[in-house]
């Protein structure tokens, strides 16, 4: 009804309605209902946001955000630097999580604070890198390109991890799992959802949802035994997560007082529940999210429970814009408390628990399945017949995707050059100075420290103080801009590590370029192979007995081997053009010291299948999602005669690579957001 009657509007007026509608999202009480709605502004509106940007822009300024976020992530890259050549296994496929279409690659800027874009995203990527930029030049089939669009909807791009066990994981079990029979006179107590009365049940659903962040429910104890008290606490906390309580005595009455633990600052520790000798330690869980980074949701069911989010571990992070199942682990969190947050959570999903005696540990997982669906296809089906054929067979080059390098004006590796280079100045000038396309505040900021060089008056500016810039702005003005080093140490370490990360792949995609350019598809006399984690460098005989997909390329560091043909010399050429000796890759700062790490060059995908789907609607998922399996939902019905045209494709990467990268050699088109941007534009208009 809602969505009718603004498409009846004209576009502008559905637009601004939409927008304001958007901001007060949290009003609508179905999860499914809040779904449909984003999915809705999304696929209904922001073709003619595209269309007539331009228009509303020069007539009155509408509070949209158009294109994708731009945010400081706290855990960008899982890598860190080590004291032994290593092979490349980064904790999710990709290295740092899949964020090409978000723009979140990077980590100057901060999107969830402050006033809109001054000016739209499309214009921001004017200024973006395109693949060329970063070293990403060939393509290892000669079958013909054909254009699609990646990623319409959050929904065309499904990954679904694959755990140590090589198992995909799957959410399709949302029960209890049944515990060890507990003491007979366990037994006997009264169940915690005996303890409560509806009406009282009612009262705490209504704090626990916000709708009386700051008031209490009081519960009056009849029968005053501590047996009691303690059953009306457990069953408090367990059944509504996100509620403290307390035992008050009011004129020789006890009352078990409840309140909202976000309500209250001034909160004790919560309380320690007994955890039984035969339950293990931490309660596993797989987390089905929709369009939100694995930090996000892992912050969001730390503030429901009030814990630290370091009480959970994971294998890897996954993608933001797409619909993602993972395995968490969290610790003496009972399966009943976690199943609670279901019907709090939005985009979230919790289900198959267990309890284990063990974490999880990053880079645990064997891999991530995907299922992507790209759009509006203009290939026929023999030429997408051949490119997926190909994709099996052959594999595509492993390439570091575009995700690693930012989205804006100053490229991430940029930075990484000069940390490297021991050039601190160029450091605060590349993360501070001004670009094009950024929001108001960061604007200013920026403009203040351009002019004064007070980091102070320029912090002001920030509204939020948590992205880069504020932290490194904080730390000169903790430090001074004579000691740029500790004040560049307060911005947290995954992202100043990600800064030289970059720098290392350009290099390593630039030359496996030059690699392909020069030997093609074969392993020569002069390549590295791997035997077990030592690099060996193959003879003339040697070569004969291997393939490409034996082929590793080293990132650069002080404690790995590089290809003895001429190629391999060119590493040094490269980093003595940036400035940098290939011999004296440590640095005086031990986190930035690069021991190097060797990758291959060539990845085969695993269980490659495809097909051609046609649809008319371009608002329904073609993806049948473990939550719409979970909820009984029929599986998407195609139209063979419908008036689009999409390609489904299903394939299993391993660790440490990018399935944009797989997504590139099928298409053979430019992933970069700015193209990305340019496409979809285009096709809107």
């Amino acid at each position: 009804m809602l969505l009718c009657t603004l498409l009846n509007l004209t576009t502008r007026s559905a637009c601004v309605k939409l927008v304001s509608l958007r901001k007060s999202l949290h009003v609508f009480s179905s999860w499914e209902t809040r779904r449909v709605f984003t999915e809705s502004y999304r696929c209904l509106l922001l073709p003619h946001l595209h269309r007539n940007l331009a228009l509303m822009a020069e007539s009155e300024p509408v509070p949209v955000q158009v294109g994708e976020k731009r945010g400081c992530p706290e855990n960008e890259e899982d890598d860190t630097p080590s004291k032994k050549p290593r092979v490349e296994s980064d904790h999710e496929n990709g290295g740092p999580p899949h964020r090409d279409e978000e723009g979140e690659g990077e980590p100057e800027g901060e999107a969830s604070d402050g006033e809109e874009d001054g000016e739209t995203f499309a214009d921001m990527m004017k200024h973006g890198l395109t693949e060329l930029d970063v070293g990403i030049l060939k393509y290892v089939s000669d079958h013909e390109g054909f254009s699609g669009i990646l990623k319409e909807r959050y929904s065309d791009f499904v990954v679904h991890e694959i755990n140590k066990q090589g198992k995909i994981v799957h959410l399709d079990d949302l029960s209890i799992p049944a515990e060890a029979e507990e003491a007979p006179e366990a037994e006997q107590q009264p169940k915690e959802s005996d303890v409560l009365t509806e009406e009282q049940k009612k009262q705490l659903s209504e704090l626990q949802l916000f709708k009386n962040k700051e008031g209490n429910v009081s519960i009056e104890v009849m029968d005053d035994t501590k047996e009691k008290r303690t059953l009306v606490h457990k069953a408090i906390k367990t059944q509504f997560p996100g509620l403290e309580t307390k035992t008050e005595e009011k004129e020789g009455r006890k009352f078990i007082v409840a309140y909202h633990a976000a309500g209250k600052k001034a909160l004790a520790a919560p309380r320690k529940h007994f955890w039984p000798k035969n339950r293990g330690s931490f309660c596993h869980f797989v987390l089905y999210k929709e369009n939100k980074d694995t930090m996000d949701a892992i912050n969001v069911l730390s503030k429901f429970l009030r814990l630290r989010p370091n009480m959970f571990s994971y294998m890897g992070t996954k993608d933001k814009r797409a619909i993602t199942v993972q395995e968490i682990a969290v610790h003496k969190i009972t399966a009943e408390r976690l199943a609670h947050l279901n019907k709090c959570l939005m985009n979230l999903k919790l289900g198959n628990f267990s309890y284990k005696n063990h974490p999880l540990k990053l880079g645990e997982l064997q891999g991530n399945h995907f299922t992507v669906v790209i759009r509006n296809i203009s290939g026929t089906d023999e030429q997408v017949h051949q490119a997926m054929t190909s994709l099996r067979q052959t594999g595509f080059i492993n390439y570091y995707g575009m995700q690693r390098f930012g989205t804006t004006a100053v490229p991430t590796q940029q930075v990484g050059r000069a940390i490297l280079k021991n050039d601190w100045n160029e450091v605060v000038d590349l993360i501070l100075k001004p670009r094009p396309g950024e929001k108001e505040f960061l604007v200013r900021c920026r403009e203040e420290w351009a002019k004064t060089q007070d980091p102070e008056a320029a912090l002001k500016k920030l509204p939020n103080k948590r992205c880069v810039e504020g932290q490194l702005l904080r730390g000169l003005s903790m430090y001074g801009k004579k000691n740029i080093v500790s004040a560049f140490g307060l911005i947290p370490r995954n992202n100043r590590l990600m800064y030289i990360h970059s720098y290392q792949s350009v290099v390593w995609n630039t030359m496996v370029s030059r690699r392909i350019d020069a030997f093609g598809l074969k392993a020569v006399e002069g390549d590295l192979v791997l035997r077990g984690t030592t690099a060996h460098v193959l003879s003339a005989e040697e070569a004969e007995a291997h393939t490409i997909h034996d082929i590793v390329m080293p990132l650069p560091g002080f404690d790995v081997i590089y290809p003895t043909h001429h190629v391999g010399k060119g590493y040094r050429e490269l980093l003595s053009v940036d400035g940098l000796d290939i011999d004296n890759m440590r640095h005086k700062v031990k986190d930035y010291s690069l021991a190097g790490a060797y990758r291959r060059i060539i990845i085969r995908p695993s269980d490659v299948s495809w097909e051609v789907i046609q649809y008319d609607d371009p608002r329904i998922s073609l993806v049948h999602t473990d939550f719409e399996k979970l909820e009984s939902k029929p599986a998407p019905v195609f139209n063979k005669e419908g008036k689009h045209r999409a390609l489904r494709m299903e394939f299993s990467l391993p660790p440490s690579t990018y399935a944009t990268m797989a997504i590139r050699e099928v298409l053979k088109l430019d992933t970069s957001i700015k193209k990305q941007t340019q496409l979809n534009t285009t096709w809107f208009n």
